[in-house]
């Protein structure tokens, strides 16, 4: 296993960046639809193709799922997508007809990284529509994931630490994978006050973000925030997030694991989903495993696996992207 999203069966991931701009895309590409649900928290986000699913829509199923740097200008990248899926006939037709064009269901949510230091007079030619096709390029290659630096998370911060992207995965004992991809550009700190060790400690595995430990079991000042953000601006911080599985999911118990790995976050991120944030987590689900019964048991073990996966990856994709300097 990779400790990545691409230890999941049915999907690849692509990342591509411009070093100029300071940003990047990262792209998950289904080899067949996958079944797919979002949630929600922060108080400032930016999506497309949030509404499509939402419970009882027509569609189920997603072709890829764009996370991508460059806040509104960023959306772009996922329609470029989109025109490369259709133009090789993939998405969604009711009833398919000579002549035409089915559509690709290509979600996607933005991060804001504008302020960055990065060369931004793009003038009418954002890159985003450029990242976007190099990152669904590089998909088809089939690589692991870049960590820390790469993709969405190329021109990232995550409070006053440099953000990144980091992915984690674990099988479980019932046999099916858990794997969530984040790209961090938080509000609020990944590590304890005073410390270098991250919130998400607990959960670490093999020493996979430095293996620092743990740091003290409790907070002298409970309103210290650390390496927070000193000057937070409106939907300037964001933390998008991928929680993919091999195990079949409904879309309604997607809906539910997404909601409970957004847990995850508040383990590795403090404070989190506040007013400045934009954080999504999405969930897919590749279908190529069972959901063990009794369902509603194993589905909750899937949700604290989520969660506890996303807080791991939270710390790996900062504890990367802090050993290269931006």
């Amino acid at each position: 296993m990779h400790n990545d999203l691409t230890d999941i069966a049915g999907l690849s991931v692509g990342q591509a960046e411009d070093e100029a701009v300071r940003t990047g895309v990262t792209l998950v590409l289904f080899d067949e639809p996958a079944i797919a649900a979002i949630d929600v928290r922060g108080g400032g986000p930016g999506t497309r193709e949030s509404d499509v699913l939402r419970p009882g829509g027509l569609v189920e199923g997603v072709d890829a799922i764009v996370l991508s740097g460059g806040s509104v200008y960023g959306l772009g990248a996922a329609d470029a997508v989109c025109a490369a899926l259709g133009a090789e006939g993939r998405g969604y037709a009711l009833m398919p007809q000579p002549g035409v064009p089915a559509s690709p269901i290509v979600p996607a949510a933005i991060l804001y990284d504008l302020a960055n230091g990065g060369d931004k007079g793009w003038g009418e030619e954002p890159p985003y529509a450029r990242l976007g096709r190099a990152a669904l390029d590089d998909a088809r290659r089939r690589a692991p994931v870049r960590l820390g630096r790469a993709g969405a998370g190329f021109g990232a911060r995550a409070g006053a630490l440099p953000g990144g992207t980091g992915s984690a995965s674990v099988k479980s004992r019932e046999g099916y994978t858990v794997s969530a991809l984040v790209c961090v550009n938080s509000f609020g700190s990944v590590t304890v006050p005073g410390t270098q060790q991250y919130w998400a400690a607990p959960f670490e595995r093999e020493s996979e973000f430095g293996g620092l430990g743990c740091a003290p079991a409790s907070l002298d000042d409970l309103e210290d925030w650390g390496e927070a953000k000193f000057n937070p601006g409106l939907r300037a911080n964001t933390t998008l997030a991928i929680i993919a599985t091999d195990a079949a999911l409904t879309p309604d118990q997607a809906r539910r694991v997404a909601i409970m790995a957004q847990d995850g976050m508040a383990r590795a991120i403090r404070p989190v989903h506040t007013p400045f944030d934009g954080d999504v987590v999405f969930v897919a689900s590749t279908g190529r495993a069972g959901l063990p019964d009794p369902a509603p048991l194993s589905l909750a073990r899937l949700g604290n696996l989520a969660a506890d996966c996303l807080a791991r990856a939270i710390a790996r994709g900062v504890h990367h992207a802090r050993m290269t300097k931006l």
